[in-house]
């Protein structure tokens, strides 16, 4: 094997779990494996453990693995009691039940401005903070046990090294800024804010912060874990985005992200203020629904995810005036986690598969042109579009995203850049230096459509129509 070094990333996911493991100094791909999670937004985390352990055995084990770290799904609350027992199952960043919540929280710590210079977002019922305080007000004898919050990506670092001791439990500035308790900006908590969501001040442990490039601990067979991310700030370390780069990924959630050298605060709610696992930042604007969209046109179409893409090309952009505003399960941006969706403009020329098609890809798209829109508004840098995730496998996508974003946008080759980016992280951390290691990803598409604005205006005059809904 010569002076081949292998690293384990894992990708913990909300409907999966992917572990990579690749060579540290080139992130050749040596063999992979995965595991599946069930549907929901509230799970026990042993389930997570317990398919973890499943995809590391499909990967072939860790035997030969000199570093491992941890990416996994944003935001999420994992109660711990005194005895380090989970307190009741995780709820998890899509579940909305914590939507007064927020509100209530914003309004205590002085209103969405100064919410959001203090942690650099406003909250929404996905942050840890929001679903603290319905733990205090719904669950108040849970609230009265909790002597410890994690994470996912936490919650599984800590269970790999034995899961008792509360001193090993450890994550990284990107996954604590998800939170609504930790200032990106200065990197460090803010425990009044914890104190205010569980309306008390009972002794409580947070994770410490362990640099991007350092070792958090090991596992209970002496593999050293890296610092670990947020799943957001994983995809970007895996594609070595940099300044400038704004990633578009269609995941169960939309999410667009932009790595930057400075920090932001949104006090209108719409871009969220992260730090990225690099020491930068990462300013996100998240939707609820992206690729959950495409199958529901599978179901309501009646044909492959493939099929769908074809179709909607076979369409005139614009749908013939038909548009779909996508918010199937609620939505966070806007923050509108009671809406439903809607589809607007049906008459008989365009009651086609051709059409219904197209609008449910331009609807899905639409709200990551605002979100990037909103990007833009806040002063952040957009000079490449990326676009990645289960969905922009399909041509179609890209080709109508270009027509949408008015720009070219790239398309890397289809990865696990969450995990993949964990793995890059182990990498860092056990080779040293200043960054990580620069890897091959591969041949990058570039692909550019002619620009239909009148498709995005029509959109948000939906969208704007439907505040009240």
């Amino acid at each position: 094997m010569g002076n081949q070094k292998l690293v384990a990333g894992v990708d913990s996911s909300t409907q999966s779990v992917k572990v990579v493991i690749r060579e540290a100094h080139t992130g050749a791909l040596v063999r992979q494996g995965r595991g599946s999670h069930p549907d929901g937004t509230e799970i026990d985390p042993h389930i997570w453990r317990k398919a973890l352990d499943g995809a590391i055995a499909d990967a072939g084990g860790l035997d030969d693995v000199e570093a491992i770290s941890i990416g996994g799904q944003q935001h999420g609350m994992v109660a711990i009691d005194s005895d380090g027992e989970v307190i009741r199952d995780a709820l998890l960043w899509n579940d909305t039940r914590s939507a007064k919540e927020a509100t209530d929280l914003n309004n205590e710590l002085g209103g969405d401005e100064e919410t959001a210079r203090k942690v650099g977002s406003v909250l929404v019922a996905a942050f840890t903070a929001s679903k603290l305080r319905w733990l205090a007000d719904h669950e108040p004898a849970h609230a009265q046990k909790v002597a410890a919050v994690a994470l996912p990506h936490d919650w599984l670092s800590w269970q790999l090294q034995g899961g008792k001791d509360f001193s090993l439990l450890f994550t990284d500035r990107s996954d604590a800024s998800g939170t609504g308790y930790f200032d990106p900006t200065t990197s460090h908590y803010r425990d009044e804010i914890v104190k205010l969501a569980l309306r008390h001040d009972a002794d409580y442990i947070l994770p410490r912060i362990v640099a991007s490039n350092q070792f958090g601990g090991k596992t209970t067979g002496g593999i050293p874990i890296a610092a670990g991310a947020g799943d957001n700030a994983g995809a970007a370390l895996g594609l070595q985005g940099e300044p400038g780069d704004v990633i578009v990924s269609l995941g169960t959630s939309g999410t667009a992200f932009a790595v930057s050298s400075t920090p932001t605060h949104d006090s209108s709610g719409q871009v969220a203020g992260f730090a990225d696992a690099s020491g930068r930042f990462l300013p996100l604007v998240c939707t609820l629904n992206a690729a959950r969209i495409l199958d529901a046109a599978t179901k309501i179409l009646g044909v492959s995810h493939d099929e769908v893409g074809a179709l909607a090309l076979a369409a005139t952009p614009g749908a013939h005036g038909l548009s779909l505003l996508p918010y199937f399960e609620g939505e966070r941006t806007p923050n509108r986690p009671d809406a439903q969706g809607v589809l607007s403009g049906m008459t008989l020329a365009n009651s086609n598969r051709e059409d219904i098609a197209r609008a449910m890809v331009e609807g899905m798209l639409c709200g990551l042109v605002d979100a990037v829109d909103a990007l833009e508004k806040l002063g952040v840098a957009v000079g490449r579009i990326l676009l990645i995730g289960g969905a922009a496998k399909n041509p179609a996508i890209s080709s109508i995203a270009s027509s949408l974003f008015g720009r070219e946008v790239l398309v890397p080759p289809a990865g696990e850049y969450v995990a993949d980016g964990a793995a890059r992280q182990a990498a860092w951390a056990l080779l040293g230096g200043e960054s990580a290691p620069t890897w091959n990803l591969g041949e990058v598409a570039h692909v550019k459509s002619a620009h239909t604005p009148d498709v995005v205006e029509r959109y948000r005059v939906l969208r704007d129509r439907t505040i009240a809904w």
